[in-house]
C-alpha cells in the first residue's frame, strides 16, 4: 500500500472509528463525538470504507496516511487525546478500550 488518498479529517475519522469499534460496540455517544470533529459526509464515507476493511488493512491504511500527512509528535498527542475523549464519551473506559488505547498509542508513536 503506497498511498492513501485521505484528507486529515478522513484519517482522524478512520482512526476514531477503529478505536470506537475496539469493543465491537459503536455507541451513539462515540458516533456523536466523531461527528463533532468531522462532517457527516466524511463520517459516512469513511464508515463505509472502514466496514469493508479488516484490521490488517485498517492498520496499514492508518500508518501510511500518518506518514503521508507528516504527523508530528504534537499532532499525535492531540489525536491520542481525541481517542481518550472518545473512549470516555460513554462513561465506560473498559479493559478492551484501555488495551486498544495502549495499542493505538504504540502504533501512532512508532
Amino acid at each position: 500500500m503506497n498511498t492513501i488518498d485521505w484528507t486529515r479529517d478522513e484519517l482522524v475519522a478512520y482512526i476514531l472509528l477503529f478505536a470506537a469499534n475496539s469493543d465491537f460496540k459503536e455507541r451513539i455517544e462515540e458516533k456523536k463525538m466523531i461527528l463533532s470533529l468531522v462532517d457527516k459526509s466524511t463520517f459516512q464515507d469513511i464508515h463505509d470504507e472502514f466496514n469493508r476493511d479488516n484490521d490488517y488493512q485498517g492498520i496499514k491504511k492508518i500508518k501510511t496516511s500518518l506518514e503521508q500527512h507528516h504527523y508530528t509528535k504534537d499532532d499525535i498527542d492531540i489525536l491520542l487525546e481525541d481517542i481518550r475523549v472518545l473512549f470516555l464519551s460513554d462513561d465506560d473506559f473498559d479493559i478492551t478500550e484501555q488495551n486498544m488505547y495502549r495499542f493505538l498509542e504504540r502504533l501512532l508513536k512508532n
